[in-house]
């Protein structure tokens, strides 16, 4: 599903296409690493008949390990692209990576996301899956969210696209924020929610508080698949909480 807005307002993004590059190297790692990871780290997946074969869409996840996306993308039949904090674009390990895969680079630091944002757009208008993490980082907590940011509903109404909510669990376990390398156990099981239509919403008519409500309604859906509990529910203007650990290399 495309918004015929989206296309209008970005008539060049018709034409937009994936290189033969890209294409081949999401495979060919997807084939390899992907199946590799799967077989040591994948325990269960349920609900991937609820991701639409075609069309765009946003994939919504909790967020407390690397796995969460390492494990997610061997198991999902269509390329995925995540948005990816700017760390992951400077580290020799990752950078190859991210960049073959087609990942979107997001500067946290920067208030300017302009470039992220249009790259976004332009991947939904082109019937492309983007994968988020609405809570920005990794949760340091075992069975806490951490309040999630309202990007999430806005690229869905601004796109007219449905978001699809995936609770995760047992990456935690196999390597959380605090661990420097990672337990060879077969844990992860992702569990994938039906899609949450927001096509009845306009941007123009949404504020702040609107956004927010949105928000909740998809980080409950989450906080029901996953397990984890989201403390953050009703309350607009509860701020982010402190770090309350050093940001790992990772």
């Amino acid at each position: 599903m495309t918004s015929p807005q989206l296309k209008q307002n970005n008539p060049k993004e018709k034409e937009w296409k994936e290189s033969i590059f890209l294409r081949l190297s999401y495979s060919f790692l997807k084939a390899t690493l992907g199946t590799l990871i799967r077989l040591i780290w994948v325990k269960k997946v349920e609900g991937l008949e609820n991701i639409p074969k075609k069309g765009s869409v946003i994939i919504a996840f909790n967020h407390q390990s690397i796995f969460d996306f390492l494990c997610f993308i061997p198991i999902l039949p269509r390329h995925i692209h995540y948005l990816s904090a700017e760390k992951f674009f400077s580290h020799p390990v990752w950078t190859p990576l991210v960049k073959m895969t087609g990942q979107i680079k997001v500067d946290r630091v920067s208030r300017d996301k302009s470039i992220s944002h249009q790259t976004l757009y332009k991947y939904l208008a082109n019937n492309k899956v983007i994968g988020i993490y609405p809570e920005g980082t990794r949760s340091p907590f075992e069975k806490e969210m951490l309040y999630a940011f309202t990007g999430v509903a806005k690229y869905a109404i601004n796109a007219q696209v449905p978001v699809i909510p995936v609770g995760i669990k047992g990456t935690y376990e196999i390597m959380s924020r605090h661990d420097k390398k990672p337990k060879f156990k077969k844990l992860a099981t992702f569990h994938i929610g039906k899609p949450i239509d927001f096509t009845k919403y306009q941007s123009a008519n949404l504020n702040k508080k609107a956004y927010r409500v949105l928000t909740d309604r998809i980080m409950m859906e989450i906080s029901k698949l996953s397990g984890k509990t989201y403390p953050y529910y009703g309350k607009f203007k509860t701020k982010k909480p402190k770090k309350t650990t050093v940001e790992t290399k990772w």
